[in-house]
C-alpha cells in the first residue's frame, strides 16, 4: 500500500491519469469550482457584512470592512452570497454522488483512491 499523500499533493502532482477524458475534465473542473467557491463564499460574506455596516470578528480581532456601508450593495452581495452557497452545496452533493457512483456502481477503484490513500498513479 502506498503511503498517504497530504491534500496539498493534488495541486503539486495533479490528478491521477484517466482513460476517459470527459469524466476526468469534469472532475478537474468540479474540483477547481469547489476551491473557488470555498474562497469566494467567505470573501462575499465579509464584503456583505461591511456593506451592512456590521463588523466582522475573527478570533477576537475586528477585520476592516472590504466595502463601504451601502444598503443597495448589501442587497446585491447578499444575493450573490446566497447563490454561491447554493452552488457550493450542489457541488458537494454532486461530488458525494460521484464518489458513491464510483464505489457502488463502477467499482473502479476511484473511491478507494479518494478515501484510503491507494493511488493509481504511484
Amino acid at each position: 500500500m502506498a503511503p498517504e499523500r497530504p491534500p496539498a499533493s493534488r495541486i503539486r502532482r495533479g490528478w491521477p491519469p484517466s482513460s476517459k477524458p470527459i469524466p476526468s475534465a469534469l472532475a478537474r473542473a468540479s474540483h477547481w469550482a469547489l476551491y473557488a467557491l470555498m474562497l469566494a463564499l467567505p470573501l462575499t460574506g465579509w464584503a456583505m457584512q461591511g456593506a451592512a455596516g456590521l463588523p466582522v470578528r475573527v478570533g477576537g480581532v475586528v477585520l476592516p470592512a472590504l466595502v463601504d456601508a451601502d444598503l443597495a450593495r448589501y442587497g446585491l452581495l447578499r444575493e450573490l452570497h446566497a447563490w454561491l452557497a447554493y452552488g457550493l452545496l450542489a457541488l458537494v452533493l454532486g461530488h458525494a454522488g460521484a464518489a458513491l457512483h464510483h464505489a457502488w456502481v463502477r467499482r473502479d477503484g476511484v473511491f478507494e483512491h479518494m478515501t484510503l490513500g491507494r493511488h493509481r498513479c504511484d
